[in-house]
């Protein structure tokens, strides 16, 4: 049975897939560890002299430059955390998409959703592409996470040793 695919082009798994590789927030965790790594340090460092100028407000801080900067920099990893949160959301959701029988879909609008089951060799497809192209991704997010947690947890264990 040849049916024809109801679902938009835009709104197919594999499509959005290659939308998230060819996004320029996205494929951050696509090209290697390092490009991730690299753009989550940047945010930390561009939002570090915020910090900075907010920690240096608090007068108990102001006398202790040391827990200050500690302060400062744990802050600052507010914003890689946000950026991870938002990678991890939207890797998830395609591979959710990905790894499902059926394909939720609008028409026309958001009133109107519809559910089509994906063809057998759709699902191969798919499930291969989640399984070898979008699970590496996740695991590392996962990582940078991970890293990120331990960060912070020796960021305040070294500022209560202060």
């Amino acid at each position: 049975m040849n049916e024809v695919c109801p679902v938009p082009p835009d709104q197919r798994p594999l499509h959005e897939f290659r939308q998230l590789q060819t996004s320029w927030f996205f494929r951050w965790p696509v090209q290697s560890p390092t490009s991730l790594s690299r753009s989550l340090l940047l945010g930390w460092a561009l939002c570090l002299p915020v910090t900075l100028l907010v920690a240096s407000g608090s007068f108990s801080l102001r006398h202790h430059p040391p827990q200050l900067v500690i302060a400062a920099a744990l802050a600052a990893v507010a914003l890689p955390a946000l950026l991870l949160v938002r990678q991890w959301l939207g890797w998830t959701y395609v591979q959710r998409r990905l790894l499902s029988e059926r394909i939720a879909y609008e028409e026309s609008g958001w009133y109107d959703g519809q559910e089509w089951e994906k063809p057998l060799h759709w699902r191969q497809q798919d499930l291969l592409v989640a399984q070898h192209q979008v699970k590496p991704v996740l695991q590392r997010l996962l990582r940078a996470a991970l890293w990120l947690l331990l960060l912070v947890a020796g960021g305040t264990g070294l500022w209560q040793a202060l």
